[in-house]
């Protein structure tokens, strides 16, 4: 299998896969700054969940929202600095979500869209990091 001039003009045209895959982590990284300042907004009393204030939250909700509020900020510096804590933490963060909408569901509630856009997210991330690899093995 040849590669034709066009194909090589658009792989030379094309950022570099570990280019892409920085951006894709602060792409994700803006995304839990927003969901974090939304639960912080929610502990301070600026916003309400579902017409309730954090005091009015059952226990398990209050729970939920102060680990959220924490571990996207924190998660998204590491995105941000594309460290590798920064996606551990961020993976964390997502089984956390998806084990709360998948098992405990009678609790937290289903949530199928938002299991399929984390698990989504997810692979992307995997795919990127090895055309990276590849490319830079190749290098």
């Amino acid at each position: 299998m040849s590669i034709t001039p066009e194909e090589t003009d658009t792989t030379r045209s094309r950022p570099p896969w570990r280019d892409i895959l920085v951006w894709y982590m602060r792409l994700l990284a803006i995304h839990l700054i927003g969901a974090g300042i939304i639960h912080w907004g929610r502990i301070v009393g600026y916003s309400k969940w579902r017409g309730l204030w954090i005091w009015e939250m059952p226990v398990e909700w209050q729970t939920v929202t102060a680990f959220f509020a924490v571990i996207d900020l924190v998660a998204a510096i590491g995105l941000w600095l594309t460290v590798s804590w920064g996606v551990v933490i961020w993976l964390v963060r997502v089984l956390t979500q998806v084990v709360m909408h998948a098992i405990f569901w009678e609790t937290f509630g289903k949530r199928p869209w938002e299991i399929t856009f984390l698990l989504t997210t997810v692979a992307i991330y995997f795919v990127l990091t090895w055309l990276a690899e590849r490319e830079r093995q190749r290098e």
